[in-house]
């Protein structure tokens, strides 16, 4: 049976509302012989405006995880946690249903319009904006490390490797975060897959070119990149050698010549790693003499570059430093703060701070996060952070 314009009508008059007050088409729902679509038949999803720009203007977004991780939404450049919302309001779904705005648009008189209702559901997805899940991109590029053209892993066709849409199926992460991220990890394609260069083999093709800087009595902020090819060539691929050049500088031209600005912190830092790699513990005092030592002549160490990659120990005496890699620490909040906790007890601010920084999200602090998995208190006249819990 479908409503007559009198019925409609009446039923204004019975809930008391004035038909002048109210738009002139009235819509009629009803479930039809179509109306199987039940819940679970399909998805609902909830987007904010920006996203839902992005998909009318023809842009895709992914859903990605396996089995055995929570799913992510991925647009791209952002990651977002899919969460399912409960409604104690039971969402219809209706095909050409026309909101108030559309039928204002339209020269309607007193008309009624039958709608079908497709299916129905009692909750949504909805998304929240997250960090993207890197930390597995790391761990799948150093399980396979490029050790040089000549190493006996090359010749192997058994080690793993990922092109760009190897990664883009396995990281749960927007496409222009992960290439960020590789540059971070200071990954490069060879032969069509990502690799991460093996510490020593950096550390190697490094050597190389300060070795040359030194003998050519070049300043560090004015490498040439062609010279170093044609010195460099006969020694190690001229990629590799470029590669390096990247890793620790920076490439301008001038006169239309390339050069390269290179880094005095980032290669004191690198020398740092390689000290300390190979030490369980070191002593603060004999490690800043041997650092100072190892780097190019002209370059000055500090603790400062080491931020996120060790940590000095104040409280054992004699003073000691070791290796803690921001990046090898938990992805997790709770996770991250209890490994930091069970490493140490109580911290300064300062020195938590680079290991929870990549933790905070776009409008959210360190200090916010202190508060939230940590307790303050004075120690000494300095304010320390430890656990809210018990640390097994």
């Amino acid at each position: 049976m479908r409503r007559t314009r009198d019925e409609v009508d009446a039923t204004l008059q019975i809930a008391k509302l004035n038909p002048a007050e109210l738009l002139p088409a009235v819509q009629c729902l009803g479930f039809g012989p179509g109306a199987s679509a039940a819940a679970g038949d399909f998805c609902l999803l909830e987007l904010e405006p920006a996203l839902c720009q992005q998909l009318e203007a023809g842009c895709s977004m992914v859903i990605r995880g396996d089995k055995d991780e929570q799913a992510v939404l991925c647009s791209k450049d952002k990651t977002y946690d899919l969460k399912i919302a409960d409604t104690s309001n039971m969402l219809l779904l209706i095909p050409g249903c026309k909101t108030p705005d559309q039928l204002k648009m339209e020269e309607t008189r007193c008309n009624i319009i039958h709608t079908e209702i497709f299916g129905f559901s009692n909750n949504y997805w909805e998304l929240r904006r997250c960090r993207p899940k890197l930390k597995k991109l790391k761990r799948l590029l150093m399980a396979n490390t490029y050790e040089g053209p000549d190493s006996q892993k090359e010749k192997d066709s058994n080690c793993s490797k990922y092109t760009t849409e190897d990664l883009l199926d396995q990281i749960q992460a927007s496409e222009e975060e992960i290439m960020a991220q590789l540059q971070v990890l200071n990954a490069c394609e060879i032969g069509g897959y990502w690799r991460i260069l093996e510490f020593d083999y950096e550390m190697k093709l490094l050597n190389h070119v300060t070795q040359l800087v030194d003998s050519e009595s070049w300043s560090f902020t004015k490498v040439p990149l062609n010279i170093c090819l044609q010195e460099l060539g006969p020694l190690e691929p001229e990629e590799m050698i470029e590669h390096c050049l990247k890793c620790y500088g920076r490439r301008y031209t001038e006169e239309g010549e390339i050069y390269f600005d290179l880094s005095a912190d980032k290669i004191c830092r690198a020398t740092a790693q390689m000290l300390l790699q190979n030490a369980v513990k070191f002593n603060l005092a004999e490690f800043q003499e041997v650092w100072q030592q190892s780097v190019p002549e002209g370059m000055i160490t500090r603790l400062e570059q080491l931020k996120g990659l060790a940590l000095v120990d104040r409280q054992s005496r004699p003073e000691i430093i070791f290796l803690l890699k921001v990046d090898d620490l938990p992805e997790d909040n709770q996770e991250r703060f209890n490994s930091l906790f069970s490493l140490r007890e109580k911290w300064t601010e300062e020195d938590i701070a680079p290991y929870i920084q990549d933790l905070c999200g776009e409008k959210q602090t360190i200090g916010a996060l202190l508060t939230k998995y940590s307790r303050s208190s004075m120690q000494n006249g300095v304010k320390v952070y430890n656990s809210r819990r018990p640390i097994s």
